[in-house]
């Protein structure tokens, strides 16, 4: 998933998806917590890859995976391609009015637009994406 998108939060939580992410996430997806301060977003078939890598993991490393089940909304688009997160999910990315959209390889990331603003200004840098391209070998 590619792209950048500036959408806003309504009054009840709902956020409506970018119709270039609708196809990619397709109908019914699942959003979670993300390592950073930001949600992620599954398609159903990416989100069932994660999980049965999950469950082929020991014991041990599945109870620390456990808050991104715990947290994880199952979510369906309306017909106005919104999806209502959950209040949880809101506060832990602090999600409030403005949302920034972002697609991230396999998966789509909500963020709050402030808190992007500030990851853009830090790691969108010639130098950090040269040192990125440097450490993949490209």
């Amino acid at each position: 998933m590619t792209g950048e998108f500036q959408h806003n939060l309504d009054s009840k939580g709902r956020l409506s998806i970018p119709a270039r992410l609708r196809e990619e996430l397709g109908n019914v997806f699942y959003v979670t917590l993300s390592m950073d301060k930001c949600l992620a977003a599954y398609s159903a078939e990416n989100w069932q890859s994660f999980t049965d890598k999950v469950d082929e993991m020991p014991y041990v490393k599945q109870r620390k995976m456990r808050p991104l089940f715990a947290y994880a909304a199952k979510c369906e688009m309306d017909a106005q391609g919104r999806i209502l997160i959950p209040q949880n999910l809101r506060e832990y990315a602090g999600l409030t009015k403005n949302v920034t959209i972002v697609g991230s390889n396999n998966h789509a990331e909500f963020w709050d637009s402030e808190n992007w603003n500030e990851i853009n200004r830090i790691e969108m840098t010639p130098e950090n994406i040269a040192a990125v391209m440097e450490e993949l070998d490209f």
